[in-house]
């Protein structure tokens, strides 16, 4: 009986597997042109199409991340816009000092850039075929999302739910649009950071009030032209909804982040889900053999310096450069660096192996490796958190000042800005994280802390993507705020009122006072005629 038993218990939960996981037909749009993004866009399909679903996916690059069952559109940049973005890129990160301001008037013409190219992604005839041809069926939709709401009405087409992917922490420009509440007070955004237990300091949350002031407007102005993207890609077809409706389609938006290890707590609404490491493997893949034999004779440990991949050796100064490899290549400590044009490496050196591309998170896997320098993106210090590996950051633009100054106050490494690193600087921070046992300690008490979850970030995003499927969509998760105002979801109107109605009653008091003081009126004697 017992055998039977359990030969049954085992039928009914393969059964139950297969009846949660048919198979779906899912359109991935990843047509973000940054490769941070679409790596972890990547890593949700390849999670999908591992569990059985068809993937579509329209894209820009090459895929970093692979499955044998996608289906690729790619549609790669062209030349002058690919040399435009480069341009801003560079600009950006000659000014990665010059603060907020900076910044902010870099921004608009960043972005316009960028949705420039992923609108002309979707007007690609492979990519308007799928959602113009009635025999393509669709299920789903996956939006690789930066401010790209036109490319939401390729979902409203289809008839299809949409779930949203951005590889950061739910920043309240970005979960604003499923309606998570704003948190300016308490959780630090792009910018800032803050120590553990602690509240930002009234600087600070002065800075997050400017930051999110200015991000707003600089919505405004995007929106304006996606509107106009959005009428000149969908016109033709009198059934589409405004432009301001469609992002109210979204069930759910992935966020590559864990707010409970990595912090601050904040208010998130059902339809954020974190889905923090998904671009970590579960076991590391092997190494190409020229770093696997290069990291065997590492007896000293070894370094991995990456910068990401929208920084290029030629957006840094010479002498950035130079200082940086005289300091690595009299390190005892072998070195992978990731570097872009082989042909002009900054030096040669024994110690140092460049490479163009890099398995990031299969090597800090790797046990050599003793220390990350890195540009502090999310993705990067993510794996390295994972991997417990300290870090030594020198940030540029974007959340990248906010993640160095939030792995610095958690003690998992140290931060350089670029007007800080030189030689002496640079080989002291090095030196410090090497001989100071209490980074690695901290990160790795992290890494515990960081695994340790209910559901992997694999099964969550399988659990929530099948969720949206049974259910056709998700608006029953959606909060109130999606459909509501501005004015209204802020009470406004209701602070108006209160005013309004505070100023009539100080007008009637001030009436009724004025009637009080005025002088009774006198009624004069009148003679009494005696008969």
């Amino acid at each position: 009986m017992r055998i039977i038993s359990g030969a049954l218990s085992i039928v009914i939960t393969l059964l139950s597997i297969l009846a949660s996981g048919q198979c779906a037909n899912i359109l991935g749009i990843f047509t973000v042109p940054m490769a941070s993004h679409t790596i972890v866009h990547l890593s949700v399909a390849k999670v999908l199409a591992e569990r059985g679903h068809n993937l579509t996916i329209v894209t820009l690059f090459d895929l970093p991340v692979k499955h044998e069952d996608f289906t690729v559109i790619q549609v790669p940049p062209s030349k002058e816009d690919e040399q435009q973005l480069n341009e801003v890129i560079g600009e950006a990160t000659a000014t990665a000092n010059n603060g907020f301001l900076a910044a902010f008037l870099n921004a608009p013409k960043f972005l316009n850039i960028l949705l420039r190219i992923m609108e002309n992604a979707i007007r690609d005839p492979r990519v308007k075929a799928l959602y113009e041809n009635k025999n393509n069926k669709f299920d789903l939709m996956i939006s690789g999302y930066l401010n790209n709401d036109f490319q939401l009405g390729i979902a409203r087409k289809l008839k299809v739910p949409v779930i949203a992917a951005f590889p950061q922490q739910p920043l309240e420009f970005i979960a604003s649009v499923v309606g998570n509440p704003s948190s300016l007070s308490s959780v630090p955004g792009m910018l800032t950071s803050a120590e553990k237990g602690k509240v930002m300091s009234l600087g600070q949350r002065f800075l997050e009030v400017l930051f999110s002031w200015g991000h707003s407007a600089v919505q405004k102005l995007m929106e304006h032209g996606n509107k106009k993207r959005y009428r000149s890609l969908f016109s033709d077809d009198p059934s589409m909804p405004e432009y301001e409706d469609l992002s109210k389609n979204i069930s759910l938006m992935f966020f590559n982040s864990y707010g409970l290890s990595d912090g601050p707590i904040r208010p998130n609404v059902p339809a954020v889900v974190e889905i923090g490491g998904i671009q970590i493997k579960d076991q590391p893949d092997p190494l190409p053999p020229n770093m696997a034999e290069f990291l065997g004779n590492a007896t000293e440990g070894a370094i991995l310096l990456s910068l990401g991949s929208n920084i290029k050796g030629s957006h840094l100064t010479p002498e950035m450069v130079q200082s940086i490899f005289r300091v690595l290549s009299n390190l005892p400590q072998l070195v992978i660096w990731k570097w872009d044009d082989l042909k002009n490496t900054p030096g040669t050196a024994n110690n140092i192996l460049y490479s163009k591309w890099l398995p990031q998170d299969d090597i800090l896997a790797h046990p050599s490796i003793k220390l990350f320098i890195t540009h502090a993106g999310k993705g990067g210090t993510a794996e390295s958190q994972y991997h417990g590996k300290p870090m030594l950051a020198i940030p540029f633009f974007g959340d990248q000042p906010g993640n160095a100054a939030s792995l610095v106050k958690s003690g998992y490494g140290l931060s350089l800005s670029t007007s800080e690193l030189n030689e002496e600087n640079f080989l002291s921070s090095i030196v410090r994280i090497l001989e100071d046992p209490s980074f690695t300690n901290n990160v790795k008490a992290f890494s515990e802390l960081y695994r340790d979850r209910p559901l992997t970030a694999k099964e969550t995003v399988i659990y929530w993507t099948e969720y949206v499927l049974r259910h056709r969509g998700a608006p029953h998760m959606q909060s109130p705020l999606v459909h509501m105002s501005f004015i209204a979801a802020h009470n406004l109107d209701i602070y108006f009122l209160i005013a309004f109605i505070v100023y009539l009653l100080v007008i009637m008091i001030k009436f009724i006072c004025r009637l009080c003081k005025r002088k009774p009126y006198k009624v004069g004697k009148q003679k009494v005629k005696k008969n």
